[in-house]
């Protein structure tokens, strides 16, 4: 038993080989009745319009259920040095972006998930690279152009105490082009006194300025409550295909065989393979045919570790790749064998998770390998890849195509576990079987209880918990390892939301 303070080892517990038997010897019948009598007892719970709108078709069990919608995206824009990158912090709420007090200064990850009261966007930002002095302006193009490419809603920023420049006037020109929605936002105006400043910025004729300090949080409410209107529920842009061929996205640092596995499926020299790192700038579309199946195969250009050394090609480069990765629906990550795992792997590895895409990892040049650096992959697999180990491995050679019909059996496995469901009957008598066995821990002298659980989409898959208390991060990894050892999801994240609830009149 659970003692006040114990900590919830999930490491520590043993698969339950017994697990999946019980559950499939459950009558769908009785399990459905339990979790509509779960359900009922919901009703005496505090819920919003959000969760009754999710659990309102729960009991279709045979319904399909809601694919996870591509988050609209909003771009921060702007000359160097007018507090894009504070602008970001402050909407995200948390130190993401680095900010100093010299332009052209950015950040090692150029998008990051953010939430606006109930509302789940993307935010970009474009605060660049170190730009050529002699061609700034040219720069800052760029810069508009790959926003008013991958956004939905963009935040054009301007320095309201130094005034709109020439460099502001000439992005002003490109985005007026645009039929995206454009927010003016006059930065830096940290009291009323400059409240002035930022009404010259009408000049611009962008319409009305919304004057904000990014660094002490004045006036960016409002604007974010402006911004969340303006956003569709789903983005125009990064919105997914449906039907045809299933989207693969091939991932992994530069020069580590991604043009050279796209040539050898196409069966054609398709796009350029130099030695020099980085070929690759635009991501590359193209139906490819392997053992007998068509994929829509885009080989995105190589993400570097640090942004901001690069010029505007490159930088332009990794938000394309994460544009490609929001339109794929599974992504091949190349690892190069020959060379230690590195902290690029795994950053770029993260990205895909964040993204919710269905993983495949591909270790490419294996016939380079010998026995001595297959010994020390092995033990790097095995300490840096461990929250993936979910993960189908493929092992092929790029330039010889060997074993490349082999990453079919493992797409297709990943992309059927990222389209699993789970009927919300057996969901429920699943979370019964393992509360029982494991309760989780108390805390503060109360243990939370999972009061009802159903799978709100795929694509990934994503369950909603509804408890009486918050549940420990190891407690809901250890729910999603049950998961994946009775149900499978191999080559899918999978993602558990908790919604704390509490009963009605208790604060009264």
């Amino acid at each position: 038993m659970s003692t006040p303070d114990d900590e919830f080892d999930d490491s520590a517990i043993q698969p339950d080989l017994e697990l999946a038997k019980r559950l499939a010897e459950l009558d769908e019948g009785e399990s459905d009745q339990r979790a509509g009598a779960l359900r009922q007892g919901l009703d005496e719970y505090e819920l919003d319009d959000e969760d009754q709108a999710l659990l309102s078709g729960w009991e279709d069990s045979d319904g399909e259920l809601p694919a996870m919608g591509a988050l609209p995206v909003l771009a921060v824009v702007g000359r160097p040095n007018v507090g894009k990158s504070a602008l970001v912090n402050r909407i995200l709420g948390r130190r993401e972006a680095v900010v100093q007090d010299i332009p052209g200064v950015t950040r090692d990850r150029v998008s990051y998930k953010a939430l606006w009261n109930t509302t789940h966007f993307t935010l970009v930002d474009t605060g660049g690279w170190e730009p050529d002095a002699k061609g700034i302006a040219k720069s800052v193009a760029l810069q508009a152009e790959v926003a008013i490419d991958l956004a939905d809603v963009i935040l054009f920023v301007v320095d309201a105490i130094v005034g709109a420049t020439s460099t502001d006037e000439q992005v002003v020109k490109l985005l007026r082009q645009s039929d995206k929605p454009v927010i003016l936002v006059g930065n830096k105006v940290d009291d009323v006194r400059h409240e002035a400043d930022a009404a010259a910025l009408w000049n611009l004729g962008l319409g009305e300025p919304w004057p904000v300090s990014a660094l002490h949080g004045r006036g960016v409410a409002d604007l974010l409550d402006h911004v969340v209107a303006l956003l569709p529920k789903e983005s125009a842009t990064a919105k997914p295909e449906m039907g045809g061929p299933r989207r693969v996205a091939l991932l992994g640092r530069p020069n580590v065989g991604k043009s050279s596995l796209l040539n050898k499926a196409a069966g054609s020299e398709r796009v350029v393979v130099n030695e020099l790192a980085g070929t690759t700038r635009d991501p590359v579309d193209e139906l490819v045919e392997i053992a007998g199946t068509t994929w829509r195969f885009v080989d995105t250009a190589g993400i570097r570790r640090r942004v901001h050394m690069q010029q505007g090609a490159d930088f332009y480069a990794s938000l394309r790749t994460t544009a490609a990765l929001e339109k794929a629906e599974v992504a091949v990550v190349l690892l190069d064998v020959s060379e230690p795992i590195s902290e690029q792997d795994v950053r770029i590895i993260d990205l895909v998770l964040e993204s919710g895409r269905a993983l495949v990892l591909a270790f490419n040049k294996w016939d380079l390998l010998d026995d001595d650096r297959r010994r020390y992959l092995e033990r790097e697999i095995e300490q840096d890849l461990a929250h993936v180990a979910w993960a189908p491995r493929v092992n092929i050679s790029a330039t010889t195509g060997r074993h490349i019909e082999k990453l079919v059996p493992a797409l297709e496995v990943a992309l059927d576990s990222w389209d699993t469901r789970v009927a919300t009957g057996k969901f429920n008598a699943f979370l019964a079987e393992l509360v029982a066995a494991h309760p989780h821990p108390v805390r503060g002298g109360r243990q939370p209880r999972i009061l009802f659980g159903t799978q709100a989409t795929t694509r990934p898959p994503t369950f909603v918990l509804f408890t009486s208390g918050f549940l420990d991060p190891q407690y809901r990894r250890f729910i999603a390892r049950r998961l994946r050892e009775i149900y499978g999801f191999e080559g899918s994240p999978i993602q558990i939301n908790v919604r704390v609830r509490e009963r009605r009149g208790k604060k009264k």
